[in-house]
This record gives C-alpha cells, sequence and structure tokens, in this order.
C-alpha cells in the first residue's frame, strides 16, 4: 500500500461535503440576494484567511518550524537548508537594526 495520505476534499466525505457546500451556496445567493451582497466585502476578507488555512494542507506541514540554534533568544529559526552566508546576512541585520533602535532610544 501507498503511504501517501490523500486528501480529504477527494474522499466520499469530502465530495459530499463540497456538494453540501455548493448546493448552500446556490440557494444563499438565489433566495437571499440582497441581504448577501450587503456582506460580500467582508466575505472576500474573510475568505483570504480560509484560502491561507486550506492551502497550506498539501506540502507536508511545517516541520522545519519551531527549533532554535543554538546561541541564545536572538539567534533566528533556521531551516535545515539555509547557508552559512544566510545566516550571516541575517545576524547583521539584526545587529544593524539594534544599533539604529539603540541610537533613537539616547
Amino acid at each position: 500500500m501507498s503511504n501517501e495520505k490523500s486528501s480529504f476534499w477527494w474522499s466520499p466525505k469530502g465530495l459530499a461535503a463540497l456538494g453540501l457546500i455548493g448546493a448552500v451556496s446556490y440557494f444563499l445567493l438565489m433566495e437571499h440576494r440582497q441581504h448577501v451582497f450587503v456582506f460580500l466585502p467582508f466575505l472576500i476578507i474573510l475568505l483570504c484567511p480560509l484560502m491561507h488555512i486550506f492551502m497550506h494542507g498539501g506540502h507536508g506541514g511545517h516541520g522545519g518550524h519551531g527549533g532554535h540554534e543554538q546561541g541564545g533568544a536572538d539567534t533566528p529559526k533556521t531551516m535545515s537548508g539555509d547557508s552559512a552566508a544566510e545566516r550571516a546576512a541575517y545576524q547583521r541585520g539584526l545587529d544593524t537594526g539594534k544599533r539604529q533602535t539603540d541610537h533613537h532610544q539616547h
């Protein structure tokens, strides 16, 4: 058997959910058009976080997040593919930002 995880949306329950969502959306738009169009700008804004949630499902999660390298609280979170040059550039930017912040506070 394959170890691949199939998408929920292509399972029988997922297809049923899509059908139900489609039917409810159709009847909402046909029967309550005036009420729905008033809230259309808010629905579009609501779509942004929903797209973010659902579109992150297929790339394997966030396994590289959460770990700090040795070195303290100011050390950036890095993924395994970061090069020494990228880490050094990050550190230079961090140091420059700290100097500018200290300069503006005094």
